[in-house]
């Protein structure tokens, strides 16, 4: 096989683009050097069916004779016209009379059929009065001819009549550039075999410039590793930097020049900061011109004020910068890092304090700048800048800024020891400093605590951070208000983590406050960890379609942003994917569950992924996949272990457990792991449900009974009417299997009349409970429509709720206009419904319209469609 080489390829849009183009009277093909120019007006002159004939001059380098340009021009049209006699090319003469020689050339062309003038590297041409005269020659020409000119930047002719007259057309840069599509045809053209990840990442090294492309294929040939050559392919390759520096440096003024070699250690670059590196001024025209000229430049905004390098030209730059200026390197970056500094570019100013290696500078900088960063969600980008750091770097400052990193990613442990660290040299620090490393330190202890679980350590730390030695003078108000939110948010999370009725309250105003005041610092990175754990938070004083509202809404404010992927908005993700997998919308409540998983990636901490845990043992045991529960509710025990303060969330995990090992026949292990239970755990209502799973497990529905007397009677403490919802089923088995089905019914109607409200499915899924709803009759039930709900679920064909139906802020309904509610579909009147409900007509009416304010509709029909569209209704007839 022969050895590789850049081939050209079909590029059959492209050629068809300039024969479009080529039907106007002037075309301009303008892009940089190696773009590919020549290569398509090559095709194009040789596709099949090209009739015109081609005139074709090619101006010499820096021509600034316009007489010599001229009688090229003569020379090239000269054959197939009337001039076609001659035989020796025209000649110079001293009385040149560049008017009169343009009317020739007209004339000339007049003559002629069909003919096309193409005029290659028109940006040589340097004659003033030449180019002014090609202007009148492109503007007059005949109808029958036509110009194609080429050039590496626009050259300054009139061509403005003709761009009206819609008589010019023009293909830029932007349009030669080979696509991913070609960029893999030139590859297989040339026998190269790459991945199509190598061949992606090729084209985006090249940005798609041909000359880029056919260099790499040509270095590619032989290689025995393909995918390490692109992994490393830049512009300091040789035969790439071979090539730019003949094609583009070289071909730059001096000023140009230094210009280019001092600003490219800088990603992005704008005429104050050019004229900063270069000592000089009119940086920013020179810029201007550039990207006017298509020399590598490109402009990053529509206002063309800042500016990057093409990435192989920029690759190039560096390598000539080091190679030029080196000792004066570190210098430029320094002054870099000041200008970015004081434009409050930060994460710029680190990066170039680090390169030039004032590593102790750059921790200063880099600790003073963290908790911003973080509150920005640039948490990764600080960890990318520590990363940076020499590995036995042992800044005490640098400390604090991977203990951030560490309990962003849940590495608790790793936090603790970094904090100590930095803590030990607190006093070492001068006391301007020493004052900010306290709160930066009371700061982390707080988020240490509260993830920790040491509710108790949180709220001590919030109290410090609000104490007078953390007081900020006025310089500081805007970290005194960033700390003050963080603290609320720390403080609302810790109360909410209770899961007690007593703290709710206070972790529902903590957590506002906390929202509120970050959107009014202009801190929506904050805001959103406040909201995301506001829908947490509400678990336990709102209904279900609340707690799912606040997680939806942080949800799309998290994305309005980007952050919809990142641990900051998980506590949202996993409360919507509970609530979700509690009605019973099992598919909708996985994706929520995946979409968790993935933001929890680069977070291993306890404290959340314990509810990730729980969360997908609760779908598995909805589902009815009692393995897949137990692996899940165990790996949730044990990150309930690694919490300090955790007995309500433990309690639930261990609930679960127990009642999964049950329902798969560990009935010793399920007693074992009961037994090792403390006297407060094992009298919980949540508990005492477990034990009487055990007991119908073994057959003792009579000791099942006695152990939900409790929870029923109210006497055992529960967390929420789930709990009580479970013991009336599992009574209701008890029931059942005793014998005493009219007790059963009654067991199942008082779980659905609590269930009807949040319209809760999953508890009737995890008990089994699928011959208690069928054995009610339906006569007799107040819940048809749920228990149909119900069934549908457990029979696995629920329909989804319509998608974007949800109730407005205002819209939950009571319980009340919920009973009524389901009495809307049948015939009944409402003097008919209030006497089955036992309630007055004025009752009945009053709740009517209610139902027809919160449902948005305006009367009886449409209330049963939109409720139905809801599930608030089911979709099939009830019995």
């Amino acid at each position: 096989m022969a050895p590789a080489s850049a081939r050209l390829i079909d590029r059959g849009g492209l050629v068809a683009a300039l024969d479009r183009a080529a039907a106007r009277k002037v075309t301009v093909i303008s892009a940089p050097a190696g773009s590919g120019k020549t290569c398509l007006l090559r095709a194009w002159a040789d596709r099949p069916g090209q009739t015109s004939r081609l005139a074709l001059v090619q101006v010499q380098r820096d021509e600034r004779d316009a007489q010599q340009f001229w009688l090229a021009v003569l020379d090239a049209i000269g054959p197939g016209t009337a001039a076609a006699g001659r035989v020796e090319p025209q000649a110079a003469t001293p009385d040149f009379n560049a008017r009169a020689m343009v009317d020739r050339v007209l004339s000339e062309l007049a003559d002629a059929q069909d003919i096309t003038l193409v005029i290659e590297d028109l940006h040589e041409l340097n004659s003033p009065e030449a180019l002014a005269q090609l202007t009148r020659l492109l503007t007059d020409l005949p109808l029958q001819a036509h110009a194609i000119l080429t050039m590496r930047h626009d050259v300054r002719l009139r061509l403005h009549q003709l761009r009206l007259a819609g008589d010019l057309a023009e293909i830029r840069a932007a349009d030669l550039r080979f696509s991913g599509r070609e960029t893999r045809d030139l590859l297989a053209a040339s026998g190269i075999t790459l991945s199509a990840a190598g061949a992606a990442l090729l084209h985006q090294r090249t940005e798609g410039w041909a000359a880029g492309l056919r260099l790499a294929a040509l270095s590619l040939a032989g290689r025995p590793d393909p995918e390490r050559f692109v992994a490393e392919f830049s512009g300091s390759d040789r035969t790439v930097s071979e090539y730019l520096i003949a094609e583009m440096l070289e071909r730059q003024p001096p000023d140009v020049q230094d210009l280019l070699l001092r600003t490219s250690l800088l990603d992005r670059v704008n005429g104050a900061l050019a004229d900063l590196l270069t000592d000089g001024s009119g940086s920013e025209r020179i810029l201007l011109e550039l990207e006017d000229a298509s020399a590598f430049v490109v402009s990053l905004d529509p206002e063309r004020t800042w500016f990057r390098y093409h990435h192989l030209f920029a690759d190039l730059l560096r390598l000539e910068l080091r190679r030029r200026l080196a000792e004066e390197v570190p210098a430029l970056h320094r002054r870099a890092a000041g200008w970015f500094t004081a434009h409050g570019r930060v994460v710029d100013a680190i990066k170039h304090t680090q390169a030039a290696g004032d590593w102790p500078d750059a921790a200063r900088l880099l600790a003073d700048q963290s908790f911003s960063l973080t509150l920005d969600g640039e948490a990764q980008t600080m960890q990318a800048l520590v990363q940076n750091f020499p590995k036995n770097a042992e800044h005490p400052e640098l400390a604090l800024v991977r203990a951030m990193g560490d309990l962003s990613q849940g590495r608790l442990d790793q936090a603790a020891s970094e904090l100590a660290f930095a803590e030990a040299h607190v006093q070492a620090t001068s006391s301007d400093r020493r004052r900010r490393l306290l709160v930066a330190v009371a700061s982390l202890r707080l988020s240490l605590a509260r993830r920790r679980g040491e509710l108790a350590g949180a709220i001590e730390q919030a109290g410090f951070l609000a104490s007078p030695l953390t007081e900020q003078p006025d310089g500081d108000v805007a970290l005194g208000n960033d700390l003050r939110a963080v603290a609320l948010m720390n403080l609302g999370t810790a109360e909410a983590w209770t899961l007690g009725l007593s703290d709710a309250p206070d972790a529902e105003r903590h957590l506002r406050e906390g929202a509120t005041l970050a959107r009014e610092i202009g801190r929506p990175y904050l805001e959103v960890g406040c909201l995301a754990q506001l829908g947490f938070a509400s678990l336990v004083l709102h209904s279900f379609a609340t707690t799912q509202r606040r997680c939806r809404e942080a949800i799309a404010l998290a994305e309005r942003y980007g952050w919809g992927a990142e641990p900051i908005i998980a506590p949202a993700l996993i409360m919507l994917a509970a609530n979700l997998i509690w009605t019973g919308e099992f598919d909708e409540g996985e994706q929520w569950l995946e979409r968790t998983r993935q933001a929890l990636e680069t977070d291993t901490g306890p404290d959340i992924t314990l509810l990730l845990h729980q969360t997908a043992g609760l779908l598995h045991a909805g589902r009815n996949r009692h393995q897949e529960a137990l692996e899940e509710f165990t790996a949730a025990e044990y990150m309930g272990s690694q919490l300090a303060d955790s007995r309500a969330l433990a309690t639930r995990t261990t609930r679960w457990l127990l009642a999964t090992q049950a329902r798969l026949g560990m009935v010793d292990e399920a007693h074992a792991l009961l037994a090792a239970l403390d006297d407060e755990s094992a009298g919980s209502g949540e508990i005492l449900n477990a034990l009487a799973v055990i007991r119908l497990a073994e057959s003792e529905p009579a000791g099942a009974l006695t152990a939900v007397a409790d929870v029923l009677n109210g006497t055992a403490a529960v967390f929420g009417d789930v709990t009580v919802i479970e013991a009336h089923l599992l009574a209701g088995l008890a029931h059942r299997e005793l014998g005493d089905q009219r007790a059963a019914n009654q067991a199942t109607e008082r779980a659905l009349d609590l269930a009807e409200s949040d319209r809760l499915i999953l508890p009737f899924a995890i008990t089994g409970s699928r011959e208690l709803l069928e054995a009610l009759p339906g006569h007799a039930t107040a819940h048809a429509a749920l228990a149909a709900d119900i069934l549908d679920s457990l029979h696995g064909s629920l329909p989804p709720a319509k998608r974007g139906s949800s109730l407005p802020p205002t819209g939950e309904l009571s319980p009340g206009e919920l009973k009524v509610l389901r009495y809307l579909p049948t015939n009944l009147t409402r003097p008919e419904i209030a006497d089955e409900l036992s309630v007055s007509q004025n009752t009945v009416s009053t709740h009517v319209r209610s139902i027809y304010a919160k449902l948005q509709v305006g009367d009886r029909s449409a209330a049963v469609r939109r409720a139905r569209e809801l599930r608030l209704l089911s979709a099939r007839r009830t019995r």
